[in-house]
Formats: C-alpha cells, sequence, structure tokens
C-alpha cells in the first residue's frame, strides 16, 4: 500500500499518488548558526520517521546499521510522524495525527526519546490540520510549518504555513499568501541561501480532476514579512515537477526537489533545479528516477522527503508498493547521479518519510560538519 500524504487515512497517509490515481480514474542563506554546539550531535546519527509503524528510528548515517527505535511506536499519541528537526535538546516532530480533527507538533527528549510535551496540542484552536514540513526561523525563536489543509477533504478548505513561537507554541499568524492565486496546498519547506522561505506546494486530491495530478509548485516567502515573494518553479515552466514535497539546497546553492510520476508511463523522480544565485534561477538541470516507469497499475517507488548528509550526499528514503525497494534509504553522489542502497527494503523501515540528522541545521536543512 502506498503511503503518501492523506492525513487521517491509515491506508493512504494523505495525499498519496494512489489516492491521485483513484480520484483521476473518477536566512538566511548559510543561516547564522546561533544554535548552540549541543544541538548537534557530534557523529552522522540519522533518524528516520516511520509512518508504517509510527516509530522515529536511528542509524548509522556511513553504514547503515540500524541503532533502534528513538521514539517507539504511539509514544506521546504520535501517529503519522512527518517532519522533524533537532533544537534544544529537544526533537521537534510534526505528527499528521491520522484518525483525528488536528495535527499537532510534539517534542522529545533527544537522547532518550522520552515524550516530552506537545509544543502545538491537537485541542489548540490554531493547531495544523495536516502538518508537513518543518523548519525554525532565521531568528531562532519561531517555528514554521507546512499545513497541508483539505479539513473534511474539502477543497475549499486550503492550506496554510503557520508560525508558532518556539519556546512554547503560542501562534503567531500565517505567512501571507496575498498574490499567489492558485489554491494552496503546502508540504514542504526548507530557507533558501537567499535568505527566503521555499514551500512546495500542490493541488487538492479531492478534487477529482486528472489534471491536479499535474500541479506542482515552489513559492518563496519572505520569512521577515511574512510575504508571498513570487513562484520560482511551477510544473507550467517544468513539465517534469509534480505534487512536490521534499526540497533541499546543496553546497552550490542548487535545489533538490521530489516530483511524483504524472500517469502509468511517467515516474517518480527526483528533480535538481538552479539555485537563486544562478543566471537562469529555477530552470531544470537534472533528473534522478527513482524507478523504471511502471505500467497497467504496477508498483511504485517514490520519495517523499530527501536530505543532504555527510560527504555532500543525497538520502532518500523510499515507499511505495514494491517489496524489493520499499523501506530502503539511498545514498547519491549528485556529481554522477549515481547511488547506492545504504539501508536495505528488509523490514526494518516500512514507510520512511522525513528525515534529519543530528548535525542538520533545522533552518537550512544543511549538514554541518
Amino acid at each position: 500500500m502506498n503511503h503518501l500524504n492523506t492525513h487521517h487515512r491509515r491506508a493512504g497517509t494523505g495525499l498519496t499518488p494512489v489516492l491521485y490515481t483513484a480520484a483521476a480514474c473518477l536566512l538566511l542563506g548559510v543561516s547564522a548558526l546561533s544554535a548552540a554546539q549541543e544541538d548537534w550531535d557530534d557523529d552522522v546519527q540519522l533518524y528516520i520517521g516511520d509512518v508504517g509503524d509510527d516509530t522515529v528510528k536511528m542509524f548509522d548515517g556511513k553504514t547503515g546499521d540500524f541503532l533502534g527505535d528513538l521514539v517507539t511506536s504511539g509514544s506521546g499519541g504520535l501517529s503519522g510522524p512527518m517532519g522533524m528537526i533537532f533544537k534544544g535538546g529537544k526533537l521537534l516532530l510534526a505528527n499528521q495525527n491520522f484518525g483525528f480533527d488536528n495535527g499537532e507538533v510534539l517534542r522529545y527528549q533527544w537522547r532518550t526519546g522520552d515524550f516530552v510535551d506537545a509544543l502545538v496540542a491537537s485541542d489548540d484552536p490554531n493547531a495544523p490540520y495536516a502538518p508537513r514540513g518543518i523548519v525554525r526561523s532565521p531568528s531562532g525563536n519561531q517555528l514554521y510549518v507546512a499545513d497541508v489543509g483539505t479539513q473534511g477533504y474539502d477543497c475549499a478548505n486550503e492550506g496554510r504555513v503557520a508560525r508558532y513561537r518556539l519556546s512554547n507554541g503560542t501562534y503567531l499568524g500565517d505567512f501571507d499568501r496575498d498574490g499567489f492565486d492558485a489554491p494552496f496546498y503546502p508540504r514542504g519547506l526548507v530557507l533558501g541561501p537567499d535568505g527566503l522561505l521555499y514551500v512546495s506546494a500542490f493541488g487538492c486530491p479531492y478534487s477529482g480532476n486528472p489534471l491536479g495530478l499535474l500541479i506542482g509548485f515552489v513559492l518563496r516567502f519572505d520569512p521577515r514579512t511574512g510575504e508571498f515573494v513570487d513562484v520560482f518553479a511551477s510544473n507550467e515552466t517544468i513539465p517534469e515537477l509534480h505534487r512536490p514535497e521534499g526540497l533541499v539546497f546543496d553546497e552550490d546553492g542548487n535545489l533538490w526537489v521530489t516530483s511524483f510520476r504524472a500517469d502509468a508511463d511517467d515516474n517518480d523522480k527526483i528533480l535538481e533545479l538552479s539555485g537563486p544565485d544562478n543566471p537562469n534561477p529555477g530552470e531544470l538541470k537534472r533528473v534522478l528516477p527513482l524507478a523504471d516507469p511502471v505500467n497497467e497499475g504496477g508498483v511504485r517507488a517514490y520519495a517523499q522527503a530527501i536530505l543532504f548528509g555527510p560527504d555532500g550526499d543525497l538520502f532518500i528514503p523510499i515507499s511505495g508498493g514494491d517489496a524489493t525497494t520499499a523501506g530502503e534509504v539511498r545514498r547519491c553522489e549528485t556529481s554522477d547521479l549515481s547511488c547506492e542502497t545504504l539501508i536495505p527494503a528488509d523490514g526494518t523501515l516500512i514507510a520512511p518519510y522525513y528525515l534529519t540528522f543530528g548535525r542538520t541545521d533545522p533552518s537550512t536543512l544543511d549538514y554541518r560538519d
């Protein structure tokens, strides 16, 4: 079963290509390192949220060895782990909270995985309905949360990017999308090298319109003012950009983003886009396919989120219906797009989505040596 993103549905954790197919058939640049040194681990430990069993698992980022569960299944009500960052000795985790009205942001002790509290509780009137990606603000005192929206499976209930005080979870308002006229269903977040907030967004999965399968946006917002800046890329400028979620910048300032297949003759992939300092920002540079195109309802291999880690390698957790690949994590060299399997599809991971290293910057998602 494909786990992809419809909140509140165990059989398809959200707005997933499977759900889509069914519907169709019907910074500050190099952010200021204000984080204390203790906020970063001193090794290459990799943490992965597994939507398949509602855990956060630990691995050696060099060898792929499984090190156990940091957060055990259901701890603190965990049901649908999504975006994760470390800050102040705590793991902050977006919980999509499948089966309940609202999602939340939970906190766990870094070293032990013990549940601390809900920074943003599900009964908060300003709680995110379906949280996905999270990052820390450039100033370090706010948390940004991408909320897909679609409460009640209604396309009229669009999403938002919400701001909360990082110390106590107080709601501080939403980013202003005035100027962006298309429907807004955000998924992933990252602060770019130009100091702007980059947001991936897609179309409503409940519209019943097959063209919704093709929608994809990468938008930019000013974190200082909260205002919408522009559309950095879309499926109109890059036809391969469909339903993006995870997005990260490499050391050269280029943007890598996940993209799901358009139809059974297409494949799921990762796209490299030229960065904001490039003479032609937002253009497609290269494509990293995750599987060959499949026909007649064949199995899939796709990624929700991606992350750069040690040695500048790109780490890609794979989900989908193919037992030979679902649950594996690939480590890819961006120079030649060659990949190796770091964590095999041996059942340790079921549906890996978001991931983080102890050394991942909570704002830019850069890996810090």
